[in-house]
């Protein structure tokens, strides 16, 4: 891996991408970023058009379908809570958790999975489970999508990101974050010092929603297999959920992100960072000081583990 760029190699890497003005890392975390309260040293973002592919910070849509009694547990999902202590060292390997309850605030009836579909995934290696996604038919979704788009990134990265889902560029080519919101997520990756060959990258639905809507609980508990495979395949230090349909996917509860920021949630034993979607950063740019200290906080978890 090559050096870690200083703050002005960095910024002159930004300007040969066409992506500066842009937000800067100083070339060591203030103490008060290190406390997840940093103040965002950014300036004013190229003109990006805000892009449609990517839906917003919106929650969750019900079901429409009747609900479907779950079956008998087999296992337990992580509990998600707040983290208060110091975290620690990643523990064993999860057991791959069943899918989320939807959450109350939005109406939404318990919903499950087929428990021996969840439990096949749950033993796939990365060639067979991207073949699954690639292939899928267990929602809706794959009627109207171009291909289903995997995950992209390091496949033993210490980062994980998980977005909404595909847009329609991301549709097109098969790859997340690939248009106007994926360029201002390479830009904050490059503010950290970290491009895309340094985190994994997916989605929390595979296929792209019918004119960019926010998917829906059972879309959501559809793909949930593939996204908690790819984390146990992964195994990151830190999980970053961009936006709140990514939180719902990882939290088991709808969340609003303005409440959810400054507090480190937990997915079994990994700590989760909710923040923005960079499509929502976009369409308010005043939000990205608080985007900065959420990934202040994601940075400091990863290098409190070593």
């Amino acid at each position: 891996m090559s050096a870690p760029l200083d703050e002005k190699e960095r910024f002159a890497k930004l300007e040969e991408m066409g992506l500066t003005p842009l937000w800067r890392l100083r070339t060591r975390l203030q103490p008060a970023c290190e406390a997840g309260e940093a103040k965002a040293a950014h300036q004013e973002l190229p003109a990006v058009a805000a892009s449609t592919d990517q839906t917003l910070d919106t929650p969750p849509q019900k079901p429409t379908t009747a609900a479907v009694a779950a079956p008998a547990p087999a296992r337990e999902r992580p509990r998600v809570r707040p983290l208060h202590a110091p975290f620690g060292p990643v523990g064993p390997p999860l057991a791959p958790p069943p899918v989320p309850a939807a959450s109350r605030a939005a109406g939404a009836s318990a919903r499950t999975v087929d428990p021996d579909r969840a439990a096949r995934i749950a033993a796939l290696d990365w060639e067979a489970l991207e073949a699954e996604i690639r292939a899928c038919t267990a929602c809706a979704l794959h009627r109207t999508r171009t291909q289903a788009v995997p995950g992209v990134g390091n496949r033993q990265a210490r980062w994980m990101f998980v977005g909404e889902g595909p847009g329609r560029e991301e549709d097109r080519r098969g790859e997340p974050f690939v248009g106007p919101a994926g360029k201002l997520l390479d830009a904050m990756l490059f503010a950290l010092g970290l491009d895309r060959t340094q985190v994994y990258i997916a989605n929390a639905v595979k296929c792209r929603p019918p004119d960019n809507r926010t998917p829906s609980p059972e879309e959501i508990a559809a793909c949930a297999p593939f996204l908690f495979r790819q984390i146990e395949l992964v195994r990151p230090k830190v999980l970053v959920a961009l936006g709140r349909p990514a939180a719902f996917a990882l939290l088991d509860e709808d969340v609003k992100i303005a409440q959810a920021r400054g507090r480190i949630f937990r997915y079994g034993e990994i700590p989760v960072v909710v923040t923005y979607h960079p499509a929502y950063l976009l369409r308010n740019p005043a939000d990205k000081a608080k985007a900065w200290e959420d990934l202040c906080r994601a940075r400091a978890l990863v290098e409190g583990q070593g």
